[in-house]
């Protein structure tokens, strides 16, 4: 893993994305030569450029460049697809902007060369460097309930990352674990690292006073190049959220991160502008559609409004399309939405999966209410609960709220107390880590969620 912007990014994943651009920006240039041979008057930069961010944007759409192990006739499947969206968008771009019109002939070739060379990519990356890239051996300090925590996780799903479980060092005070580990000598935790060839020390132990840990082998360990984390930080690297209950305020505190200040929130608003109005014009066709076939099948009105807390703890009006039935709450008491809700419209649940009920939303965003990327606002009637029962809730309201976040791309649809404590944990990696490098990564995400409908109700 490697920090940029703020944001962990797994180096495999970088690499493969640097080398299939590679593929693609060379497949419209061997395109043109091969195509208009003597007749090229100038390099196609600008061509080569375009088409290659649109089929990387379209590749991670479709959850191409996550973390997973799936058949190669899938990976096929979604490249394909991805090429298929990449054509509608350099359709667009060439009507939009004619001086750069790529002919058929050259698409063609460039056609050949893109999807075989990102095929043969695919085939040959993740076996080369299942073997080539370096694993990072982890030795668990701690033999607790934290402890097997974190030696499950890095027992699932090993195949996909560059990280390993080299085994587990006792503490004093800890109770026995029943997870099968490796035994170590309390007293040689640098020889163990040594011999067991460790990169990084986790410290999985709840309570770290009175003489738990052995701070003296550790500073040694550091010292002789081992990496040592605590299980925050372990977690903040490895699943991109805070877990809540590693969490201290003094690490929230003294550590890196929760930066505000003017010039971010001036590039985030000149952005949200910008995204936002590009959007609602693209959208317009769409949303006048929707409302027509909302009258139809359920009458007005149209659009909803709801009370919901943003930045500060400041209630504001939200708008989305009206996706459920005029008396969903007909007692007066909120509820949270469930799976198969009977009280979603016909249209309502198609809108719901497509995420089109949120695109008024939109308008809270040229309003200022709400930014395009942030934490999901939560009704005030649920939030002065979840503030007593969960901690550090409020800190989701430094920042403003939006119409897509982190947790809606890392989690699925939430219901519940239980649900909103496993969002806040992404909520809070996002308030702690939020830059526009990491906004435009949730963009991206977004897009997948959207066109695979995932987590809707």
């Amino acid at each position: 893993m490697i920090r940029l912007f703020n944001h962990y990014l797994s180096v495999r994943t970088l690499l493969l994305t640097l080398i299939e651009a590679t593929v693609l920006f060379q497949s419209v240039l061997l395109g043109f030569q091969l195509r208009l041979s003597s007749d090229v008057t100038h390099l196609p930069i600008t061509e080569a450029a375009i088409f290659t961010s649109v089929m990387l944007l379209t590749m991670t759409a479709l959850g191409l460049y996550q973390a997973q192990t799936e058949p190669f006739r899938s990976t096929v499947q979604r490249i394909v697809v991805a090429y298929g969206l990449a054509l509608m968008l350099m359709s667009l771009v060439f009507y939009l902007v004619p001086v750069i019109y790529v002919g058929r002939g050259v698409f063609a070739i460039t056609s050949i060369f893109a999807l075989g060379g990102v095929l043969l990519v695919r085939l040959l990356f993740f076996r080369l460097t299942d073997f080539g890239l370096p694993r990072r051996r982890v030795l668990v300090l701690g033999n607790g309930p934290e402890a097997e925590d974190v030696i499950r996780f890095l027992h699932e799903g090993a195949r996909g990352r560059s990280i390993r479980y080299a085994g587990m060092y006792p503490v004093i005070g800890e109770r026995e674990s029943g997870a099968a580990a490796r035994r170590i000598n309390h007293d040689q935790l640098l020889r163990t690292v040594r011999d067991l060839k460790v990169s990084e020390i986790v410290i999985a132990v709840r309570e770290r006073r009175g003489g738990v840990l052995p701070l003296r082998q550790l500073l040694d360990c550091k010292l002789d190049g081992v990496r040592v984390m605590d299980l925050a930080s372990f977690y903040e690297r490895e699943k991109g959220l805070l877990k809540i209950d590693n969490v201290r305020a003094s690490w929230l505190i003294f550590g890196q991160g929760f930066d505000q200040g003017a010039t971010r929130d001036v590039v985030k608003r000149m952005f949200d502008i910008v995204v936002s109005l590009a959007l609602l014009t693209a959208a317009l066709p769409i949303l006048l559609v929707t409302m027509v076939a909302i009258v139809v099948e359920s009458g007005w009105p149209v659009f909803y409004r709801q009370e919901r807390v943003g930045q500060g703890g400041k209630p504001f009006q939200i708008i989305k399309l009206r996706s459920m039935r005029q008396d969903a709450e007909k007692d007066g008491k909120p509820r949270w939405a469930g799976a198969n809700d009977d009280r979603v419209t016909r249209v309502g649940r198609f809108i719901r999966m497509t995420r089109i009920d949120e695109l008024p939303q939109l308008y809270n965003v040229l309003r200022g209410d709400m930014s395009f990327v942030g934490p999901r606002p939560e009704r005030p009637y649920f939030v002065s609960q979840l503030i007593d029962e969960i901690p550090y809730y409020d800190v989701r309201h430094s920042v403003k709220p939006g119409v897509t976040g982190w947790s809606q791309v890392r989690y699925p649809y939430g219901a519940s107390v239980e649900d909103a404590l496993a969002k806040l944990q992404y909520d809070l990696y996002y308030v702690k880590n939020h830059s526009l490098f990491l906004d435009l990564l949730i963009l991206a995400e977004t897009a997948q969620v959207v066109l695979l409908g995932k987590g809707a109700r």
